[in-house]
């Protein structure tokens, strides 16, 4: 069955992607854009919490952003290699959702899964366009506009932002979903996580809007050049 959707968003992990862009989403959720998350493993290997819960938080999550729907593919948390299969997973979820627009971690971060979500996600973006090329399973190829990507854990200069001012409570409490993540419970260990990452992510937002002159943005990155309309320059 295809279902076309706006939006498609890839990560590693649950909560990779309201990391990196939940403001985002809610903010294109509310302009009636229909987003789909796509999260590669069950993050099994987490230090805190359990598939089941991981899950469970993974879906309030998804409902406090209004995400049209949520997908676990469950390919092996830590073996997210550059594997043909894997590609061709990816490239079928691509295909069944014919989303105009796909992101993904960028490369650059200290969890080598993001990176390399980024690098499987860039070969199934190629592929899904070619109409020879087999997924798995097979579906009609499809051809997205646009690929971007967004930072979990670094900080980089980004290609452009957006202004989610507006939708950043939106974003914190979907993150306070994930209680196992970044809240030390009474038989969880200290993570990078539980050391105050919720308000760093926040504090990210905050210079990223400053550099633009609004309160909170997200911050994007781009292989290919965007095109601006010259009406937005003047």
């Amino acid at each position: 069955m295809i279902e076309k959707v706006d939006i498609l968003a890839f990560g590693a992990h649950a909560d990779d992607v309201e990391i990196g862009m939940g403001a985002s989403i809610a903010k294109w959720v509310s302009q009636g854009k229909k987003v789909v998350i796509c999260d590669l493993t069950e993050a099994e290997l987490s230090s805190n919490g359990t598939v089941e819960n991981r899950k469970e938080e993974a879906q309030k999550a998804a409902n406090i952003l209004g995400v049209y729907k949520r997908i676990t593919l469950n390919m092996p948390d830590r073996g997210l290699l550059l594997k043909d299969d894997f590609i061709r997973s990816i490239t079928a979820i691509i295909r069944t959702y014919k989303p105009d627009t796909v992101f993904a971690p960028y490369h650059e971060d200290r969890h080598p899964d993001h990176g390399n979500c980024g690098k499987l996600v860039e070969e199934a973006f190629f592929s899904a366009g070619i109409r020879k090329f087999e997924s798995k399973p097979n579906v009609d190829f499809h051809k997205p506009k646009h690929m971007y990507y967004f930072m979990i854990n670094g900080f980089h200069k980004p290609d452009f932002v957006v202004d989610v001012t507006e939708f950043m409570e939106q974003k914190i409490e979907s993150l306070h979903a994930y209680k196992s993540q970044f809240v030390v419970s009474d038989t969880g260990v200290q993570t990078p996580l539980t050391d105050g990452y919720i308000e760093v992510v926040q504090a990210r937002e905050r210079l990223f809007g400053k550099e633009v002159g609004v309160k909170y943005a997200e911050g994007f990155l781009s292989k290919r050049p965007l095109l601006v309309q010259t009406d937005v320059l003047l």
